[in-house]
């Protein structure tokens, strides 16, 4: 039994334009002692993912389908007692921003004493030495001295380290990261990952990376989900999705990368702007997008393939490029039929091509 199953989930924010379908229809598990990264743009889902399965959604969000399994239990449609259960001691977050996500009129050894005490059944004597524990274990110096200090006292990089303090305070199961290194400078970023990658590997914890920036991907995690529009376009190892990337939008932010090679080059920027979620197209939600997108693309949208046992993706160009192998056969009337997971599919017209 995975640690954490999520299957088929949909969330939506009730608005007054409409309702926005943020996450649609993501599936994933996560084992214990496995780094998950769910990438993507700003909008993609990501935040919102983690979100719904902590359950701490702003009051016009709902989860209105799918299933989230934390060892097993369902907690979709679990009451605030149970979940006030789950959060803090079984799965935990690093919130994007620490100098919001930290109160400025308390210190910072009343907060890390306040998670402490809420989960657990520590007294006031024992919360106070489990943090200073914990500031010492994320490398904060003279740890006494900073339990009586204010946030503004610290750097940001001194505050991200207290907010990890924070989220293993109580030793949960899931550390979900939300962006953990926004707004820090590279030594400092260094320095954060890799206090995470010790900390996951000395305390034997998953964690949820989640992030836009794909070398922490490459540095941190085991497995990759590539978010679109709320929905998964791709999903595999960290090498194949780095060195055998199958689906155009994931090939367009590993081309946005800075590397050696383009030294003195201009990057390779995606082209438009994101998908309106309000007003969701029928066919693949990057086909406005993509410059390889074909008429298929626009009508219907990709099933997701299997492009080996640790690799899949939504992408139609899978398909045609397995009618280009001869994989996939086409009739003589000019059809393309195949099935994949009992779904089938038949493409009309007897183009392929970006017609």
């Amino acid at each position: 039994m995975p640690l954490l199953e999520v299957k088929d989930l949909h969330t939506s924010f009730f608005t007054d334009a409409g309702e926005v379908k943020a996450v649609n229809g993501v599936s994933f598990t996560l084992d214990s002692g496995k780094v998950l990264g769910i990438v993507g743009e700003s909008g993609s889902g990501k935040s919102v993912t983690a979100y719904s399965i902590m359950q701490i959604l702003a009051s016009t969000g709902k989860i209105v389908g799918g299933s989230i399994k934390l060892h097993g239990e369902e907690l979709v449609g679990a009451d605030e007692k149970v979940m006030k259960t789950v959060r803090g001691n079984k799965v935990s977050i690093i919130f994007q921003d620490p100098m919001t996500s930290l109160n400025p009129t308390y210190t910072i050894g009343k907060q890390l004493m306040e998670a402490i005490m809420l989960h657990t059944n520590r007294t006031k004597k024992e919360a106070w030495d489990r943090a200073v524990e914990m500031l010492r274990l994320v490398n904060v110096n003279e740890p006494e001295k900073r339990m009586k200090q204010y946030p503004f006292e610290f750097s940001g990089g001194m505050r991200q380290r207290v907010m990890i303090a924070m989220a293993l305070a109580c030793e949960p199961d899931i550390l979900i990261a939300d962006e953990p290194t926004t707004a820090l400078d590279v030594t400092i970023q260094a320095q954060i990952l890799e206090l995470m990658k010790s900390l996951q590997e000395e305390l034997g914890m998953a964690i949820i990376m989640i992030t836009h920036d794909l070398g922490v991907v490459a540095q941190m995690c085991d497995e990759v989900i590539v978010m679109y529009a709320g929905s998964i376009c791709e999903q595999g190892t960290a090498d194949e999705i780095f060195y055998n990337p199958r689906h155009e939008y994931t090939k367009g932010l590993l081309r946005s990368i800075p590397t050696a090679n383009t030294a003195g080059s201009k990057l390779q920027p995606i082209t438009g702007t994101p998908i309106d979620l309000l007003n969701m197209p029928a066919g693949c939600p990057f086909a406005p997008r993509c410059d390889a997108a074909m008429k298929v693309c626009i009508k219907n949208k990709p099933i997701r393939m299997e492009i080996n046992n640790e690799h899949q993706a939504a992408c139609w160009m899978n398909v045609k490029a397995g009618v280009d192998d001869g994989s996939i056969s086409r009739s003589e009337d000019g059809q393309i039929s195949f099935e994949i997971d009992d779904l089938s599919y038949i493409d009309e017209g007897k183009e392929t091509t970006n017609e």
